[in-house]
């Protein structure tokens, strides 16, 4: 039972990650009609920056400071480069974004150096948040923080006691996710500026004509988007790991997130984000053959495709696969996405 709640957490932590990433990604797509190939370029900018500004200023300014620098620097982008190309179509749009992710990457790489950072996240997050304990006596129980060692030490030698702690990082995670659906839900259907930013999407002419400055809002937009991805940057680089290469881990997964959740789609996004990282979470935590789990299922082999090598290798070993695979089964059978409404 702990092994599935830990899990499960784990999953939903990692799945609330990709959903403050693609959520930048999805209010930049779904409000200018951009796929910003650079997102997660801002992403790793921003541990980067977080890093650099923690050391000066302490954790909890670089969580507030590096979103906003980065932030500003997607809004100057936008201003100086991408309003340049838009007029032209998508494919300039996408090139010069995908340009951008690399010049970031040297950059990065250039200043901090091609090593990973030890970017550690302050001392109220270091530690568990809850800790599971199983006995064989007394069943499963939870301790907020980090249980003592008398409680995960079984009296008798008849008794089994297992400790199992849940990060405080990935619980401070889950919880800045949810803080920050809840915020842009509420300023883009509870505010003013929310509903300008709406009404620029589909009716540009009209929210002109009535004195808005559209450019504008849409270079709000994308620093808004970048700041997101920045936000995320901060606590994944603080929780996983700080290197050049966490761009490329998942600048990928964010796309196959936006595309299955519905292109624009800021619901689907958080759907699609928290059911690849349960699955995602769950298939790398089994060490099944694919036989063994054809078993499990009901499903019988011939004995060919029992001694195959495909049907050999484990659960956990396909893992990184399954996402793209969810993405080909949604774009055959329902292109739109979980929660979208246009084609992707």
């Amino acid at each position: 039972m702990e092994f599935f709640v830990i899990s499960m957490l784990n999953g939903l932590s990692y799945g609330l990650l990709l959903f403050m990433l693609s959520s930048g990604l999805t209010l930049i797509f779904s409000m200018m009609g951009v796929l910003n190939f650079a997102h997660a370029s801002f992403y790793m900018l921003g541990a980067y920056l977080g890093y650099s500004i923690s050391r000066v200023t302490g954790f909890w300014a670089a969580l507030v400071l590096a979103p906003l620098v980065v932030g500003l620097l997607g809004a100057l982008f936008e201003r100086l480069c991408l309003r340049r190309v838009h007029r032209f179509g998508h494919v300039p749009e996408l090139l010069i974004t995908f340009g951008l992710s690399y010049v970031i990457l040297e950059l990065v790489q250039l200043i901090w150096g091609r090593l990973a950072l030890d970017f550690k996240p302050p001392e109220l997050l270091q530690g568990p948040a809850i800790t599971l304990i199983k006995s064989s006596a007394t069943g499963l129980s939870v301790v907020w923080g980090a249980a003592a060692p008398e409680l995960c030490r079984a009296a008798d030698a008849a008794v089994r006691v297992a400790c199992s702690p849940f990060p405080a990082t990935r619980a401070f995670m889950m919880l800045t996710a949810v803080v920050m659906l809840i915020s842009v839900w509420l300023l883009l259907t509870r505010t003013r500026i929310g509903l300008v930013i709406q009404a620029a999407l589909t009716h540009p002419e009209s929210v002109e004509s009535l004195g808005h400055n559209v450019p504008a809002v849409f270079m709000l937009v994308f620093g808004a988007g970048s700041a997101l991805a920045g936000l995320a940057g901060v606590i994944g680089g603080s929780t996983f790991l700080t290197e050049p290469a966490m761009a490329a881990t998942v600048g990928s997964i964010i796309f196959v997130v936006v595309v299955v959740g519905g292109m624009g789609s800021l619901a689907g996004a958080f759907l699609a984000s928290v059911l690849i990282g349960v699955i995602q979470t769950f298939a790398v935590a089994f060490d099944w053959s694919l036989g063994v789990l054809a078993e499990q299922l009901g499903i019988a082999l011939s004995p060919a495709l029992q001694g195959s090598s495909l049907f050999k290798l484990t659960v956990s070993q396909v893992a990184p696969i399954l996402p793209y695979l969810f993405l080909v089964l949604m774009l055959i059978f329902r292109p739109k996405g979980l929660l979208g409404s246009r084609e992707g």
